[in-house]
């Protein structure tokens, strides 16, 4: 049975949605800066599920209390990035700690490459298994999807 029929990368919120326009997507930039939440523009071009550190565009935004700051730096992203992963990532630091609490994919490659399970027996007839990414494949820089 398959569980994502839309064969799409599936991280963060709002994943099995359609894509989020950017009003949409400013709404939810409010909301976390009403909530008091820093924002940071991120993308990759490999979205291996264990890949949590994506590379960071420009710097967190900290100190905004309009989401055009966010929304700007995200279409800078777009244009440098077009073809890569990226997503946008709230971060809470009221506890004195910076949490992620929000966190959503805001623009994809035209061709997702997806990942397959790699399976290998190891000590007698145990089996160990392993995802990887087609992404992969290509070195790092001929991996978008133009």
């Amino acid at each position: 049975m398959m569980t994502n029929p839309t064969g799409r990368i599936t991280q963060g919120q709002f994943s099995f949605l359609p894509d989020l326009t950017d009003a949409e997507i400013a709404l939810q930039i409010d909301y976390g800066l009403q909530k008091g939440y820093a924002w940071s523009v991120e993308y990759t071009d490999d979205p291996h599920p264990r890949n949590t550190y994506w590379e960071m565009f420009g710097m967190p935004m900290f100190d905004l209390g309009d989401a055009a700051g966010v929304v700007l730096e995200l279409k800078e992203c777009r244009k440098t990035f077009p073809h890569h992963y990226i997503r946008l990532m709230a971060f809470d630091s009221t506890r004195g700690v910076e949490t992620i609490t929000m966190s959503f994919i805001v623009n994809r490659p035209a061709s997702e490459a997806g990942f397959s399970l790699v399976r290998q027996e190891v000590h007698g007839r145990t089996m160990r298994y392993t995802v990887r990414s087609y992404a992969t494949d290509k070195p790092e820089g001929e991996r978008s999807g133009a």
